[in-house]
């Protein structure tokens, strides 16, 4: 087991420790004051600091990449959320790979997709949203390393209470259960030359190929759902430097024809020659 894989077990270790700990607390005096418990989270987050800590070239700058061009994962009108072309790390953090990660949400049309509501309705089902059930495809050639789609497709979390729920309670129960429950449903190409692609928050049952399988660029692999740390259907893509997220870095990439989208920016990506349904 590497280093940077028992620094994240020994994390979520911590974080199971002190949810225990703090739960013992409540009914029996443990004979210290209540913030004590606190101190489990300092080794906790330093571990994580560690494991996660972005590669340095020998002069002490941070390492960079050439962006990798692959076809787009996605066909028809969608939106970009959480891009690296607008901040890096785009999720706010280089773990589980996701220096370089890309949310996309589909806008067929104005209106379309269901909005932000504060209060009601509190979730939506995923049906609701255009995303859910598009059709992903292959980036590029590659060959299949990890294939998972037997997780549910929960609600959104498209209210304020909704939101506060995945991100104060939901959240930290997934990073204790592990990178499988955060990233729900996924599949993993390895396109060649220690690249690999991560498709994120697939709907469940919808795999179309199998661990091992070879597959073409344009291929139908999966479709889109609302699996895992997901506030609504949308695709979550990523290129990292191996197949497993809790030890991969991120990849810089490329969309041919598209580029990268910021935050909020629409695009259309087209179908490519060798797309099949």
């Amino acid at each position: 087991m590497s280093a940077r894989k028992l620094a994240m077990l020994g994390y979520r270790l911590l974080l199971l420790a002190f949810f225990g700990v703090v739960i013992a607390d409540v009914w029996v005096d443990l004979g210290y004051p209540h913030w004590w418990n606190f101190a489990l989270l300092v080794p906790a987050f330093v571990l994580v600091l560690a494991a996660n800590r972005r590669p340095r070239t020998p002069q002490g700058r941070p390492e960079q990449r050439e962006p990798v061009e692959v076809e787009a994962p996605v066909t028809g009108r969608w939106s970009a959320l959480n891009s690296p072309a607008s901040r890096t790390p785009s999720h706010g953090t280089h773990a589980y790979g996701q220096t370089y990660a890309i949310d996309v949400v589909a806008e067929p049309e104005p209106g379309r997709r269901p909005g932000f509501r504060a209060l009601w309705p509190l979730a939506r089902r995923s049906t609701a949203y255009p995303a859910y059930g598009a059709p992903l495809l292959a980036v590029a050639d590659g060959t299949v390393v990890r294939a998972e789609d037997r997780q549910r497709d929960h609600l959104s979390r498209s209210s304020l209470p909704g939101l506060l729920y995945l991100m104060f309670a939901e959240a930290t129960v997934r990073e204790i259960a592990g990178v499988r429950r955060i990233v729900g449903n996924h599949l993993v190409l390895d396109l060649g030359d220690g690249t690999h692609a991560l498709y994120a928050h697939l709907k469940r049952g919808s795999l179309a190929v199998a661990e091992g399988e070879k597959v073409r660029a344009g291929q139908v692999v999966a479709r889109c759902g609302n699996s895992g740390n997901s506030s609504e259907p949308h695709v979550h893509f990523q290129l990292m430097d191996g197949p497993d997220p809790v030890t991969a870095r991120g990849i810089p990439f490329r969309w041919r024809g598209i580029s990268v989208p910021a935050n909020g920016e629409v695009f259309e990506a087209p179908a490519p020659a060798s797309h099949s349904a």
